[in-house]
């Protein structure tokens, strides 16, 4: 929360993901009092940024929210999504209400306001525009000018640049005070141009032993990315002619959405767009809604490539197809983003033999690869250059959104190669802006 000449303000209103203990803060009561807030930005429209603004609205928020176009049509899928997914865990365990529901969902977006990209916008005591995270379609950072003087931007998550369809992210300089994320901050990716050659081989190699490649994929962005990589893959025969699935109807609904708004797409996507149309289409590639044709998918014989939800296998589609392919050695799990701590993704990627899904115990058989350089979000070393086109006017550095391994990692390494002040802030500290 930031509170400027007395109008209090917050910037995403996120779901804990992790443990289940940490999920289980997402019931407990905000650290203030959402009647005081008078306005809401969205970064974007991952779960972790808005998936509490339907409580938000339930415990009192009656403000405007704020954010790009793309970021509220995602995010009325998300949080859509989110209630439905809420409601079956309240009618499997009848000692909780769902967080929120599809009422509390509706409420939110009644005043949810957008705004382009670059567009200085004026608000009681300060202004801001936003600028482009590159992390997701439509992901912001917001640039807040204080009519007191200070400059802060709040990145949300920033993107892996240069991203497959996205743009790079923008430059922050003149900024006086950051606050951005540490998600990777103490880890790098390998070059974003080694995706599709990595994707070619565990496929041609799986496929070649008879095996099928299960790919968690986050619905927003990940799963977009690697259909970009495979149309190119298919095109130029570089992999076997398999069926490809995507079973996941809400990354199906989020491909719509990014076809819509292709005009925030980089210049190489937008050039293959003019010169081969559709670019989340090609030969032996089905899109799957219905849950009967899902469950035909094992029934498929032979080799085969399959994207589903959850990315981190903790819900979802993805489940049931790991527990059918995780104990054969002849198959692939690819995990191609950030795993937290305590998820099965997590588990698989720390190289456990069993892991349990939906109470039964699965052995682990089957190859567990991984392609983390399609992440969405920087590196370390890409966090810091980011920081350093900044750090000649910035006065401090807040490091959030991590691992605490992360956020400290990366706070070092900011003092140490940048010269800045950087700190790891603390949870419901306040801070002052001079």
């Amino acid at each position: 929360m930031i509170e400027s000449t007395g109008i209090k303000f917050l910037v995403d209103c996120g779901l804990i993901q992790g443990e289940k203990a940490a999920q289980e803060l997402n019931w407990n009561p905000f650290g203030y009092d959402p009647r005081e807030i008078k306005y809401l930005f969205i970064t974007h429209a991952h779960l972790d940024h808005v998936g509490r603004i339907p409580k938000l609205i339930r415990e009192g928020f009656q403000g405007e929210i704020y954010s790009t176009e793309p970021t509220r049509e995602l995010a009325q899928l998300i949080l859509t999504d989110g209630a439905s997914i809420l409601a079956g865990e309240a009618k499997r365990d009848h000692r909780r209400e769902p967080l929120y529901d599809l009422d509390d969902v509706d409420n939110s977006f009644k005043n949810w306001k957008t705004i382009d990209y670059h567009v200085e916008t004026k608000f009681p005591g300060f202004s801001l525009t936003l600028l482009d995270a590159g992390h997701v379609l439509g992901s912001t950072m917001y640039q807040f000018k204080f009519d007191a003087g200070p400059t802060l931007v709040m990145t949300g998550d920033l993107g892996n640049t240069p991203a497959a369809l996205l743009r790079n992210t923008e430059s922050i300089v003149g900024t006086d005070y950051l606050v951005m994320e540490s998600v990777y901050g103490d880890r790098n990716h390998a070059p974003r141009s080694e995706c599709r050659e990595k994707l070619q081989k565990i496929v041609t190699e799986t496929v070649a032993r008879g095996g099928t490649v299960v790919i968690p994929s986050f619905s927003i962005e990940r799963t977009q990315n690697i259909l970009y990589d495979l149309n190119h893959l298919v095109e130029e025969k570089q992999i076997p002619s398999v069926p490809v699935y995507v079973d996941s109807p809400l990354a199906i609904k989020v491909t719509d959405i990014y076809r819509k708004h292709t005009d925030l797409f980089n210049d190489e996507a937008q050039k293959d767009i003019r010169e081969h149309g559709d670019i989340f289409d090609f030969p032996r590639l089905e899109y799957v809604m219905e849950s009967d044709v899902s469950h035909r998918i094992e029934k498929n014989p032979g080799p085969k490539i399959i994207l589903a939800g959850s990315g981190m296998s903790m819900g979802g589609r993805i489940t049931r197809h790991e527990e059918f392919y995780l104990p054969d050695t002849k198959n692939t799990i690819l995990e191609v983003g950030y795993q937290s701590a305590g998820t099965i993704g997590r588990q698989l990627l720390d190289g456990l033999k069993q892991v349990v899904i939906e109470g039964r115990t699965i052995p682990v058989r089957a190859q567990i690869a991984k392609i983390l350089a399609y992440s969405s979000h920087k590196d370390s070393d890409h966090d810091v250059e980011f920081v350093a086109d900044a750090a000649e006017t910035l006065k401090q550095v807040f490091v959030t959104m991590g691992e605490p391994k992360a956020s400290m990692f990366l706070a070092q390494k900011l003092r140490n190669e940048l010269g800045v002040s950087a700190i790891v802030s603390e949870a419901l500290k306040g801070y002052e802006l001079m």
